[in-house]
């Protein structure tokens, strides 16, 4: 695979059905996202097969059969996103994003603490 594959909104959602469980028959997935979104099957069957295209998803045959799995990470997809949206609106400079998200969402102490600990390993070299 050349790279984590750029994964659309709605093949997000097929993801973190597979990352919660795999693998995962396609019927599997169709079930549980039909509670959730609109979607016919066959339009889930295509989001599948282009998940498959991009090497995101692979796949086992038994039968008629076929039983789906992650081949990528959701920390390697989210690192990717995140690359992605850091140059898109911010010009690629993080220390923006994170003034935004910080100034913009209530922190608890808790992670308020966590970010002061990674501040500091970063600030010695430790990570």
């Amino acid at each position: 695979m050349k790279g984590t594959p750029k994964i659309s909104e709605a093949e997000w959602d097929i993801m973190k059905i597979i990352w919660e469980k795999s693998p995962r028959s396609a019927q599997e997935i169709i079930d549980i996202l039909i509670t959730k979104r609109e979607w016919k099957p066959k339009t889930i069957k295509s989001l599948i097969s282009r998940l498959v295209s991009k090497e995101a998803l692979g796949f086992q045959k038994s039968g008629k059969t076929y039983s789906y799995f992650s081949l990528v990470t959701k920390q390697e997809c989210a690192s990717r996103e995140t690359k992605s949206f850091l140059n898109k609106v911010y010009d690629g400079a993080l220390n923006p994003m994170l003034l935004t998200f910080i100034k913009e969402k209530k922190l608890t102490q808790q992670e308020i603490e966590e970010l002061k600990h990674i501040l500091e390993e970063k600030e010695h070299g430790t990570d």
